[in-house]
């Protein structure tokens, strides 16, 4: 691969989890210390991003592979967002911030699978090259988080308007991508293409259709962490705490780069429960944690990050990629973050709130260590899930 293409794609990465990073941890902390909603009012607007997971990727996807270029869409889909995100600092109660973060969530989600997509058709060597091009997108997400987290804007509206200004840089940059052309152009439209029925038929595959459950499942306790971890952090009194969960992207960035090797050596269905079991033991550590003697509890917890997602979500978007035909790749990415982002975290993000306010007491009391033990069992029921069910010993390809 020219090293310009690398380049380009690399801070493609970086952009694009700059603008997500840059709201998604602190949302529910404005949401519930600043405009005092609820929390299953907190968890249906943090639920607006997997409903627009369900809705628009697949559409995206078609677009993308029959009709544009995969960089003019990335292009028009973050300059509508750049707008969005403006305007739901504009507005404070829920029905307006749900209305506006649904409509901004339906243009950015998909440019998740489609900046995956580009990535994995422009390079030769997916499991080896992969992650060092998508480890930049971590380090974007350190970046902004360590800005919110110095600024002290946490609980305020600016993290979204420096999501909307970084929308802007790339809707600008991605017209300076890697021209990748749609790769089933000429084919013909029809309502099964049109609903991404087409990549369904990898279903047919057991082991591909027991992870995708798994993936659908995980997600939900995923949810809780994502939620409500920063929430519950600046509630025990961790200072900084946008800042410290950086380290949990810190530790991503190692991972990504040891990626290559444990792909050589370790099965996709060995990779998949070392995830989960980071997971189970990163919830019980949040649950025993505390902001004094216990802070390296949390610590611990954080830092597990690597592992949680690295093992879990990226070693799923390449085994996808592989398990992928040629012509259903963009749609196949679709398909996971459908099943992950948009299924499993609308439950979740239900599920989560719901949680939150069953184990808060009438006087407002937040028993947050039965919040977490809750979801580290959830965790761990997913991973004998996987030992017992996932039957391919398949590895990914690296050479």
């Amino acid at each position: 691969m020219p090293f310009s293409d690398r380049v380009r794609l690399s801070l493609m990465m970086f952009l694009n989890y700059v603008i997500w990073g840059a709201w998604y941890v602190t949302i529910s902390t404005y949401l519930t210390a600043t405009l005092k909603f609820s929390g299953v009012e907190a968890g249906a607007v943090f639920g607006t991003t997997a409903l627009a997971c369900m809705i628009s990727p697949f559409f995206v996807g078609l677009i993308a592979d029959r009709f544009f270029a995969t960089e003019r869409v990335l292009g028009v889909l973050h300059i509508i967002g750049a707008v969005l995100l403006y305007y739901v600092t504009k507005v404070t109660t829920f029905l307006p911030v749900y209305a506006i973060m649904f409509a901004y969530c339906l243009f950015y989600f998909p440019t998740i699978s489609l900046t995956n997509s580009l990535a994995l058709q422009q390079i030769k060597n997916p499991g080896r090259d992969f992650p060092l091009i998508r480890v930049f997108g971590t380090l974007g997400w350190i970046v902004i988080g360590v800005i919110v987290g110095t600024m002290g804007i946490e609980a305020t509206s600016q993290p979204f308007l420096l999501a909307a200004g970084a929308s802007v840089v790339m809707a600008i940059f991605s017209l300076f991508l890697p021209h990748t052309p749609p790769a089933a152009k000429g084919q013909p439209v029809n309502v099964r293409a049109i609903l991404g029925l087409d990549a369904l038929v990898m279903m047919k595959q057991r082991s591909f259709l027991v992870f995708i459950i798994a993936s659908v499942l995980a997600c939900m306790p995923l949810t809780f962490y994502f939620s409500f971890t920063n929430t519950f952090l600046n509630e025990v009194h961790v200072q900084n705490a946008a800042g410290k969960m950086t380290l949990g992207q810190a530790s991503e960035v190692i991972m990504m780069l040891a990626m290559p090797f444990v792909l050589r050596r370790v099965t996709v269905k060995g990779i998949l429960m070392m995830g989960l079991l980071a997971w189970t033991v990163r919830y019980a550590l949040l649950a025993h944690g505390d902001a004094g003697s216990g802070m390296w509890m949390f610590y611990i917890a954080i830092l597990l990050h690597g592992v949680c997602y690295d093992f879990f979500f990226m070693t799923g978007q390449l085994y996808t990629d592989q398990e992928a035909p040629q012509r259903l790749r963009s749609a196949a990415q679709g398909l996971i973050t459908f099943m992950t982002y948009g299924v499993g975290m609308f439950v979740g993000s239900y599920i989560s709130g719901g949680a939150v306010d069953y184990f808060t007491t009438a006087s407002g009391y937040h028993n947050w260590r039965g919040f977490w033990i809750s979801s580290s069992t959830a965790s761990f029921v997913i991973l004998l899930m996987i030992a017992i069910f996932f039957r391919s010993s398949n590895r990914i390809k690296t050479n």
